[in-house]
């Protein structure tokens, strides 16, 4: 597949450079052919510039004038002024596009020829590194690399060097794979050229299509005999053994082909990339892209809740971009090691306890910006010298941040600070070299300090020196000439001149030469004149120089300590999300949870943690807390009956939610919480069509199901809400009841099932851990009143009607609603033999159970009438009663 079937630039922009004749559009051309498939930016003295179909697409997606060159050809053309290039460049990565910037190689006043132009730099989404990239959020390039059972993704983020690896083997390696690729939601995913996952765009996996820039890469890229050695030359290694990669082939093909591409696109140095992890799924709580999504960990189901519903949002309380990006990756990729989890409850508890240290570390942390995206640009060669001294305005914190840490007597608080590097060297070298309120580019000049560089102090005294010395010229020229209104001045285009008014001129000395004629005065020169401007132009050159050549080697010396720069900011991210979970505990009275070695979930007065807050801040009234018992050796699934509304997928998501917070080193919104380690948390809440897939909602939940029963472990933790909905009545509870049963009977996981099918709660007879809950309603002759309250037993009825009232449905329908559940419930009354024994039968370990269920689905149950229905449950009542039956 070519990338121009997948990228929105036409390939019309190409056949109308062709046309052009001009030697700058024969350049433009030339520039545009090495790169067909970006938008290019061709720098025109202060403009960048784009032609022909790049003009027409940059104007209508920035919103700027399309205007034309070459009146005779008309050729499109719309350009943005280079000084504020980055901000449009930033909304065209957003919106998917590459763009190339073709720069000016030469100085436009040393040459008589036509500027030479190359392409520096090829920006796309997956390498941009423009300071509009959310603090929050990693940008993260993938690339996607597939053998024989086995399929791996490596992920870079060049704007902070945050570089990783994973591998995934067996038959569902690449399912494995592509979820952990959506999960990471990448800007930009590299695949190989002649990969079957691309070669029909219809048929993208949805993980794949979802990516709005897909990029195919030639496939040699894609091999061990050129990937791997490139890896190793940027990690600087004989091996791939120390980076746990040298027994995962395909995960190192992978990471050398993100290597390859960014490579090729920046053209510079990747000083900032010294470091990759390779990671195993098995080293964290897993959770799949439907449970993420359920959750709302990071983003909420429905965009116009606002991102105030995440869980992401509510624990957010970060003083650093890094520490932010770390509290993210953690809600993604919980702890499973027990060790590390009870050193992150010491390390919180410690600091929860002490709330002056507590506040004067946040307060540290509040002044370091972000280190990583500081170093990348630097790396590089797009920073400027006001980012060099934000790292330095950074690093100026870290020795106060180590003096705070260096007391604290628990192991993980001492790691911490052994890792946090104080950098003191750099932060001076910086200081000692940039002036302290810096110009925003090099080209203005006046960037390095003083006493920096002799010959740079003496440049600089000359060109300060220059309004002393016009004004003795001048003073000289008038003794000279007698004319009292002589003046000496400069401007861009003439240089320095003398301006003498006509009425004098008879009075101009012989070796005076004319510059220019105005109305009212003419303009001349001198050799005396001519020699000062010589020396001020020269000077200012000669500086601007100079202060490129020492920023060149001041960044080069902060690179060379790049890998020092990452492991400081890693540790400040760490010390950032521990103080961050003490403030949380500390201010909304969280309870540090207790690991224990058995197998269960035990809740005392719990909360939801993001509708808590939200409750709070629209000043809504009080969370009511539940509690929760899941034990395997006793009630090891909890099937919750109760009306809508009344907070049954509350109760089911609180508990995962308290889960993975546990499991994250957090404390938890509860009285107490004990709890076994969860491998896996498995979500069926809710369902939509895709359609566009060929999936109905009822295809959809069935899948879902299908990957919890298949895959599930007794340390999992499964939630199902209202499974069977989305098809016939008998259907979906048969299928509910047959889920069950196997829950029950063969994986043996704790699981929250909330149902409103009343048939399942007679499991409870038969299920040994199998225990019913009910949400607490009061009925009132106004209606019904939620208490949001959980308690034991199942519940009488559904108050759907009562809900729909609620709800505003006009009242005849709810009239005739409740005149109609009337009828169906005396009907049933009239065969409570029949709706006590089935159920008692219906397991799906039975050969009775097969043939009822055959019959039911050869029923068209919703069609029948009340006679009919009661005839079929006759019938059906009749089969159990048989002698087959009772056998």
């Amino acid at each position: 597949m070519r990338y121009a079937d997948l990228f929105p630039v036409s390939e019309t922009s190409l056949q109308s450079v062709e046309t052009a004749q001009t030697p700058l559009m024969r350049q433009y051309a030339a520039a545009k052919q090495q790169h067909p498939d970006t938008l290019l930016f061709f720098r025109l003295g202060d403009f960048y510039e784009l032609f022909f179909e790049d003009a027409h697409v940059a104007s209508r997606e920035l919103q700027i004038t399309l205007t034309a060159r070459d009146k005779e050809r008309a050729v499109p053309m719309c350009g943005v002024p280079y000084h504020a290039a980055e901000a449009y460049i930033s909304r065209l990565l957003r919106k998917g596009y590459r763009i190339a910037i073709c720069e000016q190689m030469e100085d436009p006043k040393l040459t008589k020829k036509i500027v030479r132009r190359e392409v520096t730099r090829v920006l796309t989404p997956g390498t941009a590194i423009d300071p509009a990239l959310s603090s929050e959020q990693n940008n993260f390039l993938a690339a996607v690399s597939f053998g024989e059972n086995v399929a791996a993704l490596a992920l870079l983020d060049l704007s902070t060097g945050d570089f990783r690896a994973a591998e995934f083997t067996g038959a569902q390696a690449v399912a494995l794979c592509l979820d952990e690729l959506q999960k990471a939601s990448p800007s930009e995913l590299l695949v190989p050229g002649q990969n079957p996952l691309l070669t029909q765009k219809a048929d993208l996996p949805f993980a794949i299509e979802r990516i709005k820039t897909k990029t195919p890469i030639e496939d040699w890229v894609f091999t061990r005999d050129y990937a791997v050695p490139l890896l190793e030359r940027q990690l600087g290694t004989a091996s791939l053994d120390g980076f746990g990669l040298s027994q995962h082939p395909t995960a190192a093909i992978a990471s050398g082909a993100i290597l390859h591409y960014v490579r090729s696109t920046q053209r510079v140095e990747l000083g900032h990339i010294d470091s990759i992890r390779f990671y195993e799924r098995a080293e964290h709580l897993q959770l799949d892209q439907v449970t993420v999504r359920n959750l709302e960990l990071l983003e909420p189901l429905f965009s116009e809740a606002g991102s105030a519903t995440t869980l992401f949002h509510t624990l957010d309380c970060c003083r650093t971009p890094m520490g932010k990006r770390m509290l993210r990756a953690s809600i993604l990729r919980p702890l499973l090691n027990e060790q590390t989890i009870h050193a992150r409850y010491e390390a919180v508890e410690f600091l929860k306890n002490d709330l002056i240290l507590r506040e004067k570390v946040r307060q540290i942390l509040e002044g370091i910006l972000d280190l990583e995206r500081l170093l990348a640009r630097i790396s590089l060669d797009s920073a400027g010298p006001r980012d060099l001294l934000a790292l330095a305005a950074s690093l100026q914190h870290l020795p106060q941040l180590q003096n705070a840490l260096t007391g604290i007597d628990l192991s993980l608080w001492k790691q911490i600070t052994t890792r946090l590097d104080t950098l003191e060297d750099i932060c001076a070298k910086i200081h000692q070299t940039i002036q302290p309120s810096p110009p925003l580019t090099l080209a203005e000049g006046g960037v390095i300090a003083a006493g920096r560089d002799e010959e740079l102090d003496e440049l600089r005294t000359l060109s300060q020196s220059g309004r002393q010395s016009i004004a003795s010229i001048e003073e000289r020229e008038r003794a000279r000439t007698g004319i009292s209104s002589l003046k000496v001045r400069f401007n861009s285009v003439f240089g320095y001149y003398i301006e003498i008014t006509k009425a004098n001129l008879a009075n101009v000395p012989g070796d005076y030469e004319r510059k220019q004629t105005l109305v009212n005065a003419e303009r001349f020169t001198t050799p005396e004149l001519k020699d000062y401007e010589t020396k001020i132009l020269t000077a200012q050159e000669r500086s601007v120089e100079i202060e490129k050549r020492i920023f060149a080697e001041l960044r080069r010396e902060v690179l060379d300590h790049a890998s020092r720069i990452r492991k400081t900011s890693t540790a400040v991210a760490e010390a950032d999300l521990l103080a961050n979970f003490a403030h949380l505990a500390a201010l909304r009275n969280y309870a540090r949870p207790q690991l224990a070695t058995e197998i269960l979930l035990e809740l005392v007065s719990a909360r939801h943690p993001v509708i808590e807050c939200l409750m709070e801040e629209q000043s809504e009234g009080r969370f009511i807390p539940n509690d929760l018992y899941l034990d395997v050796q006793g009630p090891a699934i909890l099937l919750l009956t109760g009306p809508n509304m009344g907070g049954k997928s509350t109760y089911l998501r609180q508990a995962a939610l308290l889960v993975i917070m546990a499991q994250m080193g957090c404390f938890v919104p509860a009285a107490a919480m004990r709890y076994g380690l969860v491998d896996r948390i498995y979500t069926r809440i809710g369902a939509s069509d895709n359609l566009a897939r060929g999936r109905s909602t009822f295809m959809v939940e069935m899948t879902e199901t299908a990957t919890i029963l298949n895959t599930a472990t007794e340390r999992s933790l499964i939630l199902l809400d209202e499974m069977g909905r989305g098809t016939a009545t008998f259907d979906g509870l048969s299928l509910a009841w047959a889920t069950l049963e196997y829950l029950h009977a063969h994986i043996g996981a704790r699981t929250l099932f909330a149902t409103h099918y009343h048939e399942l709660t007679i499991l409870a007879e038969q299920l040994a851990h199998l225990k019913n809950l009910r949400v607490a309603v009061k009925e009132t002759p106004q209606g019904i009143v939620f208490l949001h309250a959980i308690e034991l037993g199942p519940a009488s009825k559904s108050y759907g009607i009562d809900v729909a009232r609620l709800a505003g449905l006009p009242p005849q329908v709810i009239q005739r609603a409740r005149h109609v559940l009337k009828q169906h419930e005396r009907s049933e009354r009239n065969n409570v033999a029949v709706e006590t024994a089935a159920p008692l039968q219906l397991t799906m370990f039975t050969p009775l159970s097969q043939r009822i269920l055959d019959r039911l689905q050869e029923t068209d149950i919703n069609s029948l009438t009340p006679l009919q229905a009661l005839n079929l449950l006759e019938e059906l009542q009749s089969e159990i009663k048989s002698p087959q039956g009772n056998a």
